[in-house]
Formats: C-alpha cells, sequence, structure tokens
C-alpha cells in the first residue's frame, strides 16, 4: 500500500483517479492545482505522485520542477490529454510528455487511460521502492 498524490484541476479525472487507486489498495491524496500539490507533498509522506500538465496557476511542468527539488526521489507520473485549447492544438507541436520525462519524470501516461494501465505504471515505479 502506498501513499500516492494525485494533483489534477479536473475533478471527475481526480474522483476517477482515485478510485482506480484505492480498488488496487492504495491511500490516495487529491490537490486541485500544483500549489496545492507542493503544500501536500511538503506536509506529507508521499510515496509517488500523478501529476496533470495543464492546470491553472503552476502548471504540471512548473510543478514538476520543484517537486522534484524537494525530493528527487519520489517518483513522478506525469498525465496529459493533450493540448490545454483548441487555439493551442493549432501550435507548433510540443510533446508535454516527453518535455515531462527529460524533466524528471519516470513516466507518463496518456488521458483518457484504464485502471489496468494505470495500475501498471504505478507498480511499475512503486516496486524499486517497496
Amino acid at each position: 500500500m502506498a501513499r500516492i498524490l494525485v494533483i489534477d484541476d479536473d475533478e471527475a479525472v481526480r474522483t476517477v483517479v482515485k478510485q482506480m487507486l484505492e480498488d488496487a489498495g492504495h491511500v490516495v491524496a487529491l490537490a486541485i492545482d500544483g500549489d496545492d500539490g507542493l503544500q501536500q507533498f511538503r506536509r506529507e509522506a508521499i510515496d509517488l505522485v500523478l501529476l496533470d500538465v495543464f492546470m491553472p496557476k503552476k502548471s504540471g511542468i512548473t510543478a514538476l520542477k520543484e517537486l522534484l527539488t524537494l525530493d528527487a526521489t519520489v517518483p513522478v507520473i506525469v498525465m496529459s490529454g493533450g493540448a490545454p485549447n483548441p487555439a493551442a492544438a493549432q501550435a507548433p507541436a510540443v510533446d508535454h510528455r516527453d518535455l515531462a520525462r527529460l524533466l524528471g519524470a519516470v513516466d507518463t501516461i496518456a488521458k483518457p487511460f484504464r485502471a489496468a494501465e494505470l495500475g501498471a505504471i504505478v507498480q511499475r515505479h512503486l516496486a524499486p521502492r517497496s
């Protein structure tokens, strides 16, 4: 059983991911944005972070850098569903999941995803810490 912090501005995503992780036996903390996630990360012992890329106030990329500065040993998995809005989709393609890996995320997962896919990725990155 691991303590996992889910940082995502979409309440529906937070709810579904929480249920998936709790069904797998994990304890889940939820954060509504990067600032909230960083505050919780500082206060609580966290084994793994699931982090959305596109959020208001503080982007997932900025939050990733700060999380890794606080504790680079905690695995961070970045979640992304693509561009933040239709106008951004017209801009030159930037794969934010690739950028997250370059900055230190241990893995990425594309939204939407199935419980089995999420479970496999989470287990893969918790195994070395068990």
